[in-house]
């Protein structure tokens, strides 16, 4: 992925919602934002341009609008937010924040059937 700025809680929500998209204009996006979340126009088009500038999105005018579309798929920021926040807070052991999310949010049978065949392949490949 190279290394971009990190991305703020607002930016990464707007980047969001052009993933979901695909392809969006500012206008697009802003319709597409949770009612509660009380930002303007100017203000969406603001963090898409951040999203410009750190190479999170590129830019072409379609007709009088600007059409944002991704540079980098949601699964690699996903990757380095996730390798980051386990870097930070578990000193890069992934078993207490595994730990820490089961005993705080818990899981239903199906889950816990599809993480024991995760784990299962896990073992088979070590």
């Amino acid at each position: 992925m190279g290394k971009r700025p990190a991305l703020a809680k607002s930016e990464l929500e707007v980047a969001q919602i052009v993933w979901k998209l695909g392809r969006a204009t500012v206008r697009e996006v802003f319709e597409a934002m949770p009612s509660e979340r009380d930002l303007n126009v100017k203000t969406v088009q603001t963090y898409l341009r951040r999203l410009e500038a750190k190479g999170y999105v590129q830019t072409y005018r379609e007709g009088r609008n600007n059409v944002y579309t991704p540079l980098v798929r949601a699964s690699q920021v996903v990757r380095r937010l996730v390798d980051d926040f386990v870097n930070r807070i578990f000193g890069g052991q992934p078993f207490p924040l595994v730990q820490q999310l089961l005993e705080q949010r818990g899981l239903t049978d199906e889950e816990i059937d599809r993480l024991q065949c995760m784990l299962n392949r896990l073992k088979k490949l070590s």
